[in-house]
């Protein structure tokens, strides 16, 4: 744990401010439909509870977090770097637990007679008494993957790191010039010239 917090350290102005963005965007997304941000688009029919409000908290800071881990700063390869033209760390099961877990997170904190894919799953009477308290493990389920996918992206997002500029070449027929090198020009000549007298 020790080095994802170092990497988190390290990161620049442009990664946390990538970080806040996102994390603001989470929190509207997640918040406003769901009714734990009051707004006119929607009302929410059953009232929100006080856990509801840390699980939208905690998962729109690790959404914004593990956005910015994506975000090129120093000592970060840029896009599309690596052998095969692509970062290895964005490949894998992370993405899918990132995706999985905000997912999760609205459904957790959502209004449990609003859904209506769960109201025709169950009727209004299921909802409250099978769905409703089924959120909270929803709710636990969704911090513990956007958490895991964090952890490991943070682990693996310097596997591509930005390669050190080499230094340029001489240019051609300049080896050596100044210092009597083989190529210096006219320096084979006057030695010829000199042992023959």
């Amino acid at each position: 744990m020790e080095g994802e917090t170092m990497g988190v350290r390290a990161w620049g102005a442009r990664q946390w401010l990538v970080a806040a963005a996102a994390a603001v965007l989470a929190a509207v997304v997640i918040g406003v439909p769901t009714g734990v941000v009051p707004s006119s688009l929607y009302t929410r029919m059953t009232p929100v509870l006080w856990w509801n409000y840390p699980v939208w908290g905690a998962g729109s800071v690790l959404t914004g977090l593990l956005a910015a881990t994506y975000a090129t700063g120093p000592g970060r390869a840029p896009k599309g770097a690596g052998a095969a033209g692509a970062d290895p760390a964005r490949r894998g099961p992370r993405g899918v637990r990132a995706i999985a877990g905000g997912v999760l997170s609205v459904l957790a904190v959502g209004c449990p007679v609003c859904n209506k894919l769960v109201v025709l799953a169950l009727g209004t009477t299921g909802a409250m008494s099978y769905w409703a308290p089924a959120q909270p493990v929803l709710a636990v389920a969704s911090v513990a993957l956007l958490a895991h996918a964090l952890v490991k992206r943070l682990r693996t997002a310097d596997a591509c790191p930005v390669p050190t500029a080499a230094a340029p070449a001489p240019a051609p027929g300049t080896a050596g010039a100044g210092n009597g090198g083989p190529d210096t020009p006219g320096t084979t000549g006057t030695t010829t010239t000199m042992s023959s007298h």
